[in-house]
């Protein structure tokens, strides 16, 4: 009986070890990700986001509400899309009745007290934001206020667990923040609200982004990725909003690690993750989630990073296979299209 229990036990580990491991160490499939790409509220990782009592606690071990953002994060939200939380989780807003330009804060007294303002001090910008975004204003009592894309940012006191956004659409005037400072929202075009700062120019992810003319590839509302034929290289991933998708020779799929930061980043973007259940052409078992350094996750498939590429202007372009030798179309079981040559080659 004891070896039996020995053995079964041995088994059950070694499924767990097979099962979250499938890509190598820095993929987050299974770590609190719903299918939707929502993060769970018992996420562990404290140092992108921290939804665990280790983040600094407010009340029966919640994370705190209160004091700086800390380094900001992304998070892929099932109705909203992308949008900005602080290092704790909790999610920002913006109140329609202030001004970016100049920045000026107007929630003040009872307003303050159920939309707290964002401290100014100890921000950072996440991976993938325009730092320049960040900026701070002077309030009538004379702390400064974070601000982003020159609208000053809050909290939610009613919103109760790291990731809610019970604030959305509030009296008509608060607004989930989307990375550029803009509105968050789910748009055809993937774009946010084109009122602020950097909103629409070239390579911003949220505004203006999608290719011209891009509509869901393949034309179903619902689809988040396809299959798509190119005359050139054949059968290509393309995300909802038609753009292709490529992969980058310097990262590895085991380990799954991206190596585009920094620089490389303004000119291709990680693509979101995906519902596997909103796919077209694609085997579900090919798509994963990489966890990236800075915290925000991306889609990968095969265990690949794929991404986006800026300098594609409307759907359907392939203008970033064969960049700098290193840059593929990616097909749907991961590998390079036209096997890695260049179109027309």
């Amino acid at each position: 009986m004891r070896n039996r229990r020995t053995v079964w036990v041995g088994a059950v580990v070694a499924a767990l070890v097979a099962a979250t491991s499938a890509c190598g160490g820095d993929s987050d499939e299974g770590q609190g990700v719903t299918p939707a790409g929502e993060s769970s509220s018992l996420a562990p990782d404290l140092a992108t986001g921290g939804y665990g009592a280790g983040a600094g606690a407010d009340q029966a071990g919640a994370p705190s509400r209160s004091g700086p953002a800390g380094t900001l994060v992304l998070r892929e939200d099932a109705k909203l899309g992308e949008i900005v939380t602080d290092s704790a989780g909790w999610t920002l807003y913006r109140f329609e009745n202030d001004t970016a330009k100049p920045p000026s804060s107007n929630c003040d007294g009872d307003c303050a007290k159920a939309w707290p303002p964002v401290p100014a001090d100890d921000a950072a910008a996440a991976g993938g934001m325009d730092p320049e975004l960040l900026g701070k204003v002077k309030r009538s009592d004379g702390t400064s206020q974070l601000t982003l894309g020159g609208w000053p940012v809050y909290r939610y006191a009613q919103d109760t667990t790291p990731g809610d956004t019970k604030g959305q659409g509030v009296g008509g005037n608060w607004n989930v923040l989307a990375a550029d400072g803009g509105k968050a929202s789910v748009q055809d075009s993937g774009g946010s609200s084109d009122d602020t700062p950097g909103a629409g120019e070239a390579g911003d992810d949220d505004a203006g982004s999608a290719p011209a003319g891009g509509g869901p590839a393949g034309g179903d509302e619902q689809t988040q990725l396809s299959a798509v034929k190119d005359p050139a290289l054949g059968t290509i991933v393309a995300d909802a909003q038609g753009r292709t998708l490529y992969r980058f020779d310097k990262d590895t799929a085991w380990p799954m690690k991206s190596n585009c930061e920094g620089e490389c980043l303004k000119t291709w973007k990680p693509a979101k993750p995906v519902d596997k259940a909103a796919l077209k052409g694609i085997d579900p078992k090919m798509i994963s989630t990489l966890k990236r350094s800075d915290g925000s996750r991306q889609l990968a498939i095969d265990c690949w990073p794929v991404y986006w590429f800026t300098g594609d202007k409307k759907a359907g372009d392939t203008t970033g296979h064969g960049a700098g030798g290193v840059w593929w179309a990616v097909t749907p079981d991961g590998k390079k299209a036209n096997g890695g040559a260049p179109a027309g080659s």
